[in-house]
């Protein structure tokens, strides 16, 4: 096991580096993996953190948190799920750190927490250098996109347990967000508008879905198709398309809390619109959401008639093109779509949460997307 920040050549001198690298770990191809990444760790900084690699733990000056009357500190933990089964099928691995670090921060974001900082763990059956640092330039690049800092992370080489070529990625993260601009369900008002904000894609939810339908074999209900498919729908390669990064929200929806009223916002996971929906509903209020206000890019629809998914179980899986949503006082819709595209994301306005004593705390989806 070699950790990222710091590296661990200790190790290899404890236990023999011959010895070790007969066991199926290398001391040296670790050594190598963190002099490569080094200068994408450098840019995923923030003024807070205090020294850099080689310490045993991040650190992070939280002076800036005197300054809150009452700063609650939030935490968010997630991976990747099979989506890093279709970056190593392509051998890109760059791309992967967008996806962790998207779930994970905008899990956090969603209560109105800044992201602070980030770590992350890599466990593989070997370290190949360039591949790592790969990996981790994803995860800085996805950082900085973020705002918060990459302080610290591992990199755990299991040979035996997994294959030479497999790896899989999580992360985790820490933010503040002061007591008194808290967002969730107790804000939630009757008439609040569902502000709806494109997703880029499928993002990092209900691969196991996809790639039993589009590449799993035949004989098992799957079309047998490749990553290297050209998909005339895609204008690429499937693979292209299965491996679009997710997008990440953070600093938009931060600015929309910041400028506008907005009460409670859902990022949208695995459960679907719906049920991530109802986790910031309070009990007294239902949502019904209008699908005829956007088409979901065209990978959701191919999953659904290749194999032949009931919509009911697409809506249950995937995000079916939104990837967060807003819970939105009306008089400040305007105001937070224009915000929203001022960050570079289409929004729109796809339902109100209201009254309903009977079935509240429920969301249901009406109508059809237009050409469905």
């Amino acid at each position: 096991m070699t950790e990222q920040f710091p590296s661990a050549p200790s190790v290899g001198a404890d236990l023999g580096g011959g010895a070790y690298a007969a066991a199926g770990v290398s001391i040296e191809a670790a050594d190598r993996a963190i002099d490569l990444m080094k200068g994408w760790v450098e840019k995923a900084r923030r003024p807070e953190m205090i020294g850099g690699l080689g310490g045993f733990a991040g650190l992070f000056d939280a002076t800036a948190l005197t300054t809150y009357t009452q700063p609650l500190l939030a935490t968010s933990t997630d991976g990747v799920g099979t989506k890093v089964a279709i970056a190593q099928l392509m051998d890109v691995h760059d791309t992967i750190g967008f996806d962790l670090v998207g779930m994970v921060v905008d899990d956090l974001v969603v209560c109105g927490a800044e992201p602070l900082f980030m770590t992350d763990y890599i466990a593989c059956g070997r370290v190949v250098p360039e591949r790592i640092a790969a990996i981790v330039k994803g995860i800085a690049e996805a950082c900085v996109v973020a705002g918060c800092a990459l302080i610290g992370g591992e990199t755990a080489e299991h040979p035996g347990l997994l294959d030479p070529d497999d790896y899989d990625v999580a992360g985790a993260t820490t933010g503040v967000v002061e007591a008194s601009k808290l967002l969730g369900p107790g804000r939630v008002r009757p008439g609040d508008v569902v502000i709806a904000m494109e997703a880029s894609g499928l993002h990092s939810n209900g691969y196991s879905l996809v790639r039993h339908v589009l590449l799993g074999s035949p004989d098992q209900g799957g079309a047998g198709w490749t990553v290297e498919r050209q998909m005339d729908d895609f204008g690429r390669t499937l693979g292209e398309e299965l491996l679009e990064p997710t997008r990440i929200y953070a600093k938009a929806c931060l600015d929309l809390a910041d400028r506008t009223e907005t009460h409670a916002m859902s990022h949208v996971t695995g459960g679907g619109l719906a049920a991530n929906l109802e986790r910031v509903l309070p009990e007294e209020l239902s949502v019904r959401i209008d699908r005829s206000t956007w088409t979901p890019q065209p990978v959701f629809d191919v999953v659904r008639r290749v194999g032949q998914v009931s919509q009911e179980d697409l809506e249950a899986t995937l995000n079916c093109g939104v990837g967060m949503v807003s819970l939105t006082a009306p008089e400040s819709v305007d105001t937070a779509i224009s915000v929203l595209a001022g960050h570079g994301i289409r929004a729109w306005v796809a339902g109100e949460a209201r009254l309903d004593t009977e079935h509240g705390g429920r969301v249901t989806l009406e109508g059809q997307h237009p050409g469905w």
